[in-house]
């Protein structure tokens, strides 16, 4: 098999060399792509502890704690307690993530643009669907996908 023209590796090869991209670019702002994550999660889910942000990262909780940290002493985010749990710290931006969060989504947008650039819009939705179609198949219960047998 022509591993060039292999569909898995090929979807891994582009998440590389876009995770890499964003290293880059966060870089030039003194900062992890790892830390940019946790701000465009944050905007889109406030208050997320975390514990939750690591699951969502695929990471320990004490690296969370650790690039949290980080970012709280550059006035970012801040932890606030939680007022049902007052054991419970939740996460939550600062004003001064703003320009940070518009260079993630202006980056965003200039990636994907030039990456897409010659695609009609009818294969972009059949892209996407396609990769929606992978990711429910993916995050399906592990077992169902060997008893149904895909």
């Amino acid at each position: 098999m022509n591993l060039d023209r292999d569909m898995l590796v090929l979807m891994h090869d582009v998440a590389r060399i876009m995770r890499t991209r964003f290293d880059q670019r966060a870089r030039a702002y003194g900062m992890t792509r790892a830390q940019w994550v946790i701000l465009a999660r944050l905007e889109r889910q406030p208050g997320m502890t975390q514990n939750e942000m690591a699951s969502l990262c695929e990471v320990e909780p004490i690296t969370v704690g650790r690039l949290v940290d980080r970012l709280e002493a550059r006035g970012l985010l801040e932890r606030r307690l939680d007022p049902a749990d007052r054991r419970i710290r939740r996460l939550h931006l600062l004003p001064a993530s703003q320009p940070i969060l518009r260079e993630i989504h202006r980056y965003k947008n200039d990636l994907f643009a030039s990456i897409t650039k010659g695609l009609d819009e009818q294969t972009l939705e059949t892209i996407t669907n396609a990769l929606l179609h992978m990711k429910d198949k993916l995050t399906a219960e592990p077992g169902k996908l060997a008893a149904a047998g895909e």
